[in-house]
């Protein structure tokens, strides 16, 4: 599904990634860890776009798509939560999905049309995210856990086969963590969805991953199973700290 090559990104002669290759599979589930700065949202920003590659390549499905805009590979089917939430506290649930649909089939943008024809698309990806019952609700008045799956309505509606999630639990309280994870859990075992994921809570990321990839300073320190990589002495010493 996805394939870095010797990829990195250079700024001011400050190197953030370095040479980070890997292969994952589709409907794999990759999770990544390691301490602050250690490259995790710099490297999702290089495969899915908002920054451009200082060399290396990333390939989609076998095409080269390194030196292609957000947009098109949005378009590919390669879809980005943010570690922080861009809602509009002031729009509706319902409105945030439709725009995103609108936007994935080329449709208006303009907030005061009401389209319709989107009705029952925006209502299938809501009951299907848990949002059903907040459809009217403006944005600003959900929880953290409720934000959180709205930013996967959104991405969602888009129809995408890559997900790369980024820290889909920061500020979500811990009574909401067991409902978002297994909303990520099914999205990508009964829907067969492809998932990379930034994630600090260790407990979630060993119930979900297949494999998990450690970054630290900018390198690929370690690609293996969840118990492989617990298990490994240089992984402890560089990000968990001490044997688990």
């Amino acid at each position: 599904m996805i394939r870095l090559r010797d990829l990195g990104w250079t700024v001011g002669g400050a190197t953030i990634v370095e040479d980070v290759s890997l292969d994952v599979r589709e409907g794999e589930f990759v999770a990544f860890i390691g301490p602050n700065g250690a490259g995790k949202t710099s490297l999702f920003n290089l495969i899915s776009g908002v920054n451009p590659a200082s060399r290396g390549t990333v390939e989609l499905d076998g095409t080269d798509i390194t030196a292609e805009p957000v947009a098109t590979r949005a378009r590919r089917g390669l879809g980005r939560t943010f570690q922080t939430s861009s809602l509009w506290p002031g729009m509706t649930v319902a409105d945030h999905v439709r725009l995103a649909a609108q936007a994935a089939t080329g449709g208006s943008y303009r907030i005061w049309r009401r389209a319709s024809g989107y009705q029952a698309q925006v209502r299938g990806v809501l009951d299907r995210t848990g949002l059903g019952h907040r459809a009217e609700a403006l944005a600003g008045a959900l929880s953290h856990g409720e934000k959180r799956k709205l930013e996967l309505a959104v991405l969602l509606v888009g129809e995408p086969r890559l997900m790369l999630l980024d820290e889909p639990m920061a500020g979500v309280s811990a009574e909401e963590v067991p409902a978002l994870t297994d909303l990520i859990r099914s999205l990508h075992r009964d829907e067969g969805r492809t998932v990379l994921m930034v994630e600090h809570h260790m407990d979630v990321l060993l119930g979900l991953a297949d494999r998990i990839a450690v970054m630290h300073h900018g390198t690929l320190l370690a690609l293996d199973t969840p118990a492989a990589v617990m298990s490994d002495a240089t992984v402890q010493q560089a990000y968990l700290g001490e044997a688990l």
